[in-house]
């Protein structure tokens, strides 16, 4: 059976984040899938639902799994959302799983000042896309550039997302993951203020530390991302 690949996005972006692991992974002739997360993407009219958002992963993930060990691959909101999941009390059918940008638990003061930027920022005129195009060409190179605005940025499912995620239980999640596990991070991420943490939660996991990368590391290093990902695909394939 052959590999399969499942990619979870993070907040206000959508599956078209993925674009250059797709690519990678078509070359390299593992079949993949991008969700959109309710409220996202192609489901923006949808309301985000934490409910809904594990399910579009599950609904995902056992798709895959009928036609092979499953990679799954969340980055941001999508990693978290991705660690809750694989950490279930009944284990879902996920051989691996890559952690991207989401070493840190959203509670407590940082997800009150991550909500508090976001809403002054979603309060702006144009709800902030001109200084986060601004960002985009300052940092991610022109042929990833497009890939996270590409379908449309989720606004309104942004704080509804942030609420929910604050209700996750991590800590237990996390500690259950028995398959092989990497988190990855860019080097000036501002969400690696708990790796620490996480490794004492998954002593088994693996941290990868992108240089000269921030919390977009999928779009601003991609060839060394998608080295993550062939290493990962390697580790299944060994293993299944």
């Amino acid at each position: 059976m052959t590999e399969q690949v499942v990619l979870v996005h993070g907040i206000r972006t959508s599956a078209t984040m993925w674009r250059a692991q797709l690519a990678y992974l078509e070359e390299a002739g593992v079949p993949a899938v991008a969700v959109d997360l309710p409220g996202h993407g192609t489901r923006m009219d949808e309301d985000f639902t934490l409910h809904e958002a594990l399910h579009t992963i599950d609904a995902a993930v056992r798709g895959a799994a009928e036609r092979g060990p499953v990679l799954l691959v969340g980055h941001s909101m999508g990693g978290l959302l991705s660690l809750a999941y694989a950490g279930g009390e009944d284990p879902p059918p996920v051989s691996a799983l890559v952690a991207a940008s989401c070493t840190t638990l959203p509670q407590g003061a940082a997800l009150r000042t991550y909500r508090l930027l976001a809403g002054a920022l979603d309060a702006l005129p144009d709800r902030g896309t001109w200084l986060a195009e601004r960002l985009l060409t300052a940092t991610i190179p022109e042929d990833t550039r497009a890939d996270f605005g590409a379908g449309g940025y989720a606004f309104d499912a942004q704080d509804p997302a942030l609420r929910s995620l604050s209700t996750l239980d991590l800590t237990s999640a996390v500690s259950r993951i028995r398959v092989p596990l990497w988190f990855v991070n860019g080097q000036f991420d501002q969400l690696r203020i708990q790796e620490s943490l996480f490794r004492r939660l998954a002593p088994h996991a693996e941290l990868i530390v992108v240089p000269r990368s921030t919390h977009l590391v999928t779009a601003m290093r991609p060839r060394a991302f998608n080295a993550v990902l062939g290493l990962a695909l390697a580790v299944v394939r060994e293993r299944s």
